[in-house]
């Protein structure tokens, strides 16, 4: 059985690896020359309700991402506004572990290997069709491409091409497969009905920030530093995809954490107003180049889909990540793709899919993700265990913890112990 996973960051990599346990062949084909896509600027894990999803995820028997978060990160348990026991994991570091993790289970990677097109018979993808014109065969695929790019979206819904981590100019845009199988795509809006939203975060040059500000983060991990009073915005919050940060803490102070880079907690920030600020007078961003001006612009490319991550009107299609909902985080791409990559061979052996519960954090959400993306008012909202909308309902259905063994036990309860671990055939 042939399992091809199209996009190698969080959400790919993850189903790549549970399709990998279900006794599958995987390939997984990364249109530029790195996996992780987002995941090489992000870094925050474990924060909120992430913990308790994390936790999940790892009893469920796919924790092996987390594994790879948990061993390259700087900082353990920091606060920051509104965010609590967060972890950062060096974002320097971890594409090459899981790289080589990937390696050593036995999946094949592609890089430089755009997908721009599939071929299609009845309701079954036959295969896949590479910018180079080859053409790859397979049995079942999930698309994990993404919702940011191609640049045309960013000129259009944002402030231009950001020069981002994904390089649409080096590597070619996204293409959304599920589209090209004939499914409309579903974009997330802002609150003004304009589509889309911008990422979340810049990062700036460690060596560019002066060194009393980099020794306080290297030693705490996070630094905030007051914004002057006259450039203080509060409109900005809304532009973010990040809703769990848009709270005033994030408008008068600049957040400052430490990912191996420094992560500026804000979608852009004028770079002259930026050097106002003490300890940042030389302040230079590194991504996106054009941090001072504008980010990349996500959640224009969500495929319709069941809770069990197949896509509507493509049997053999699954979906993950941003591609699967109106998501935030790494911890929610990894949650959704192992979920896709085990359930995908499950579809290929005739086996019943499997559902997680909303008596789990991840079946919930992935449940109420899913059915908010089908209101006008849910499409301007954004679903994270971090925190927004989806954090508040978590504490109230008594889903959040961060006691590890009530988790393992909520899971063991459901007989569900280790089984994304599970070889199938």
């Amino acid at each position: 059985m042939k399992v091809i996973v199209i996009g190698g960051g969080w959400s790919g990599a993850a189903a790549a690896i549970t399709a990998k346990k279900a006794g599958a062949e995987v390939s997984l084909y990364e249109k530029t020359d790195m996996l992780l896509g987002l995941g090489n600027i992000g870094g925050i894990m474990r924060n909120n309700g992430r913990f308790t999803a994390a936790e999940e995820i790892i009893a469920l028997g796919a924790g092996d991402l987390i594994r790879l978060t948990d061993e390259n990160s700087t900082h353990k348990n920091i606060n920051f506004p509104g965010h609590e026991h967060a972890w950062l994991y060096n974002v320097n570091k971890i594409e090459p572990a899981v790289k080589n993790y990937l390696l050593d289970i036995g999946i094949e990677l592609n890089l430089i290997s755009r997908v721009i097109d599939v071929k299609k018979e009845d309701s079954n993808i036959k295969g896949i069709y590479l910018a180079d014109g080859s053409y790859v065969e397979g049995d079942i695929f999930i698309e994990t491409t993404g919702s940011t790019g191609p640049m045309g979206n960013c000129l259009r819904y944002g402030n231009g091409c950001s020069m981002c981590v994904l390089r649409c100019p080096a590597f070619g845009p996204r293409v959304s497969l599920s589209s090209r199988a004939g499914v409309e795509d579903l974009q997330g809006e802002r609150e003004d009905d304009v589509l889309g939203a911008f990422s979340g975060s810049c990062k700036l040059c460690k060596e560019s920030i002066s060194k009393d500000i980099v020794d306080e983060l290297e030693d705490k991990g996070v630094v905030v530093l007051k914004i002057p009073k006259e450039d203080i915005n509060l409109d900005k919050l809304k532009i973010k995809v990040c809703q769990q940060y848009a709270l005033k803490e994030f408008a008068e102070n600049v957040v400052l954490l430490d990912t191996g880079h420094v992560k500026l907690m804000t979608s852009y920030y004028p770079l002259d107003k930026l050097r106002k600020i003490k300890g940042l007078e030389n302040a230079k961003y590194i991504d996106p180049y054009a941090g001072g001006k504008g980010n990349s612009i996500r959640y224009l490319s969500v495929a319709p889909r069941t809770d069990d991550m197949r896509v509507k009107g493509i049997d053999n299609l699954y979906c993950a990540g941003e591609k699967s909902g109106l998501f935030v985080g790494h911890t929610e791409a990894i949650c959704t793709g192992s979920l896709a990559g085990h359930n995908a061979v499950r579809y290929a052996l005739g086996m019943p899919s499997l559902i997680l519960p909303k008596t789990t954090a991840i079946g919930d959400i992935i449940a109420f993700a899913n059915y908010k993306l089908t209101t006008k008012e849910g499409r301007r909202n954004r679903y994270t265990f971090a925190g927004a909308e989806y954090f508040k309902r978590m504490k109230e259905l008594g889903l959040y913890t961060t006691d590890i063994e009530k988790i393992k036990k909520r899971i063991d309860k459901l007989n569900l112990s280790n089984i994304l671990a599970e070889k199938l055939f």
